[in-house]
């Protein structure tokens, strides 16, 4: 494969993939860098040969550099290590929060709670608006909602208002682990 032909391929990926993370069509896009959309359609399937005019006005569209557009595409895929997850230590140690999410995403968060024989802590209420997904791994706890008491066993889920007050308990005779998903209410 020629050097060309590599950033022939580096520019179809990199348009095409910036084009929808902005969710453009491709005529939208065309329509915004003032190129007919025949030009971006070859740019994007890696056959054209776009004169500099072209690909100047597609990287101002997109606002980014040739550079990039011309790069290696990135890997969208990360590896996190156990080390590397932030790890927040709560009710007097008993309780370990583990914060799963390594990029913020808007109105969402995956926690794993592991919490000791007879560990408690008080869950903060979570925005206006949210749903609470606990789902119990290992162990038992008991979620109080609002005053209500429910007692969950390995596999078992509760779902309730996010901005519910509400706390955790482990009742059973091992480490309680527990995986929350918070986010907002679908609506319907």
């Amino acid at each position: 494969m020629t050097s060309f032909d590599v950033l022939a391929q580096n520019l179809a990926a990199q348009i095409t993939e910036l084009r929808k993370k902005r969710q453009l069509t491709q005529a939208a896009l065309a329509k915004l860098a003032g190129v007919p959309r025949s030009t971006l359609t070859n740019m994007e399937s890696g056959m054209g040969n776009p004169s500099l005019v072209n690909l100047a006005k597609v990287c101002a569209a997109l606002q980014v550099s040739f550079e990039e557009l011309l790069a290696t595409p990135r890997s969208q895929t990360k590896l996190i290590r156990k080390d590397e997850i932030p790890a927040n230590k709560k009710a007097k140690g008993n309780v370990t929060v583990y914060k799963l999410l390594p990029d913020p995403i808007p109105g969402m968060a995956i926690d794993r709670m592991e919490l000791e024989v007879g560990a408690r802590m008080g869950g903060i209420p979570h925005s206006s608006g949210t749903k609470e997904y606990l789902h119990c791994v290992q162990g038992q706890m008991t979620v109080v909602v609002s005053g209500e008491s429910f007692e969950l066993k390995p596999g078992d889920v509760l779902a309730f208002p996010g901005d519910s007050a509400h706390n955790y308990v482990n009742t059973g005779a091992t480490k309680a682990i527990g995986l929350s998903v918070v986010t907002m209410t679908p609506r319907y």
